[in-house]
């Protein structure tokens, strides 16, 4: 699955061309107030995360709705990523991913086991 974040595009078609407008706005419209880093973060990057609170804030901003700000495409991958693990724990896991059983996994990156 992977998330495509529009908000350039849904500001320009509300003709808000610049980071400093969309501050304004923000704070005039929905009373956020966010720092120029922030909005200029928002405008360039694809966010990991977003709070619902300003996802909400942009909407109203912006007259749009999350969809406007986001695309999404669930194509299913073709090839899942496979899980690391160690040998003891291959053995619990044989049938589900044959692949994962071909794979030689380097020292580096097994998962050690969890003591209390």
């Amino acid at each position: 699955m992977k998330i495509e974040w529009k908000l350039r595009m849904a500001a320009a078609r509300r003709e808000v061309w610049t980071g400093v407008q969309l501050r304004r706005l923000l704070a005039e419209k929905s009373g956020l107030e966010l720092s120029s880093a922030s909005i200029s973060a928002l405008l360039t990057k694809e966010p990991n995360q977003i709070k619902l609170s300003t996802l909400i804030a942009l909407c109203t901003a912006l007259d749009c709705t999350p969809n406007d700000l986001f695309e999404v495409d669930t194509t299913p991958l073709k090839h899942p990523v496979a899980l690391r693990c160690t040998t003891d724990v291959r053995h619990s896991l044989k049938g589900l991913c044959p692949c994962l059983l071909d794979q030689p996994i380097p020292m580096s990156s097994r998962l050690m086991p969890l003591r209390w």
